[in-house]
């Protein structure tokens, strides 16, 4: 398989709107309050009855400082035990969603995300741990992807060598920039030594994938500061580069308030960052797995994406795609059955529905036939930039070019562009339109029309 991309500026331009990032469809907006603990323990036992392996996902919100850039979910504070009482409650959503679960179906996947999950102490992070192995059947082979985000600033030899006590065997680096410019207009400051450290050690430790995460478009970034950022990390040569489009959304995340608008990036220095980040990448190896994220060709997501085995979820790319995602702690978004999920967004619900003893169900959406469908179609072209319609027609009972008709006459003006080759078998993502996979999901999504406005833009 081809894993390569093309850069083609008039492209970029003329495509360069707003869209979904499809960690799921129908994407996060469809979920509504109309779905809450009942609804979802109905979708659990119709999980249980198809079987197979979990995925869990736990949310850990803390975070020391804030970086102004962050639109995650997350509570600023300097007082560690401000996570006691969230961690009991954690632990009693724990008992809860697990006595709903058949024990027996392995947790192939795990992922710790925040947030700052190394914010809490090694005698939480590993109560956090043996809770979760009481309630769900964890592996001890050390087969599985098990996952963590951390932050730099916040680990050493130490926390790394404990959380591969944990069983921990992949892990995320946040970095963002390393140009002390950017830094300080972001409040970020981290040093190359702390970063590189915590590398080396999750190499020493024995941790099997480590992965670097940037951002580009941050304030008074430049292609030459950006590029000095790219060159120090390809010295280390992580498996993994996350490297994401910064989005400036400042009346929706306050956060970003902090920033100043003089000192962003124009779209012209964004798209040329890209396109240097892309080539530089590339000629050191990497292959382009989409949506931000370069690997290795030895490396999982890579192997999985030639195999045909790559899936997408809440979390990004992933190998795991007959997992159920079981979510976990303030919002956190799962997937079960036919059925997303999130909880809660706020401490204080959250507290109050675990003292109820109810799920901390937010809202949730059930999938009808044709999200169902459209995911599928969505899912083939976002990991694997090609579709096969037989697939789809065999797995759904349908006659593709008449289903969809309206969306293959909407991508022949892409096919004219060069994004993509239609034929009477299937579509073809060419190397021009890997970098606007989105643009061609888009067509298939039923529901962006009333919602585009929300979303950031592709490039």
């Amino acid at each position: 398989m081809d894993q390569s991309i093309k850069f083609d500026l008039d492209l970029i331009h003329r495509y360069d709107k707003a869209g979904p990032r499809y960690t799921s469809y129908p994407t996060a907006l469809e979920l509504h309050e109309g779905f809450a603990d009942k609804e979802y323990r109905q979708h659990i036992e119709k999980s249980n009855t198809a079987g197979g392996p979990l995925s869990l996902y736990f949310h850990i919100p803390f975070c020391d400082t804030v970086c102004f850039y962050c639109a995650c979910n997350k509570i600023i504070t300097k007082n560690r035990k401000h996570s006691e009482p969230y961690l009991e409650n954690l632990f009693k959503e724990i008992a809860m969603q697990g006595s709903l679960f058949d024990n027996t179906r392995a947790v192939n996947q795990l992922h710790w995300g925040g947030g700052t999950p190394t914010f809490l102490s090694f005698d939480q992070m590993k109560a956090l741990m043996d809770t979760t192995r009481q309630y769900f059947n964890l592996r001890d082979d050390d087969k599985g992807e098990y996952s963590i985000e951390v932050d730099p600033r916040e680990t050493n030899d130490q926390t790394i060598a404990q959380l591969r006590e944990l069983g921990f065997n992949r892990i995320s680096l946040g970095l963002q920039d390393f140009n002390p410019a950017v830094q300080k207009a972001v409040n970020r400051i981290q040093t190359e030594e702390q970063t590189f450290a915590v590398l080396e050690a999750s190499r020493k430790h024995g941790f099997r994938s480590t992965s670097i995460d940037l951002i580009y478009g941050l304030p008074l970034q430049t292609v030459k500061t950006f590029e000095e950022t790219l060159d120090k990390v390809l010295s280390v040569s992580p498996d993994r580069f996350s490297i994401f489009n910064y989005a400036h959304m400042p009346t929706k995340f306050k956060t970003q308030r902090q920033i100043n608008d003089a000192d962003m990036p124009t779209p012209e220095v964004k798209l040329d960052i890209l396109q240097m980040m892309g080539n530089k990448l590339i000629q050191a190896g990497y292959v382009y797995i989409g949506m931000d994220h370069f690997a290795k060709p030895d490396d999982e997501l890579a192997i999985a994406q030639r195999e045909g085995n790559l899936y997408r979820n809440f979390q990004g790319y992933s190998t795991h795609s007959d997992c159920d995602l079981v979510g976990m702690g303030v919002t956190s978004i799962g997937r079960v059955g036919d059925a997303y999920i999130q909880n809660v967004k706020t401490l204080d619900e959250y507290d109050a529905l675990i003292k109820q003893d109810k799920l901390p169900v937010f809202k949730g959406v059930d999938l009808n036939e044709d999200d169902k469908l459209r995911r599928a179609v969505i899912t083939h072209l976002i990991c694997h930039f090609e579709l096969n319609f037989s697939d789809i027609e065999k797995q759904f009972n349908i006659t593709f070019a008449d289903y969809f008709a309206t969306e293959l006459g909407n991508l022949q003006a892409m096919q004219t562009d060069g994004l993509l080759r239609l034929t009477d078998q299937g579509i073809q993502v060419q190397t021009a339109g890997r970098l606007l996979i989105r643009n061609i999901c888009m067509i298939f999504d039923i529901y962006l029309a009333k919602k585009q406005q929300q979303f950031s833009k592709v490039i």
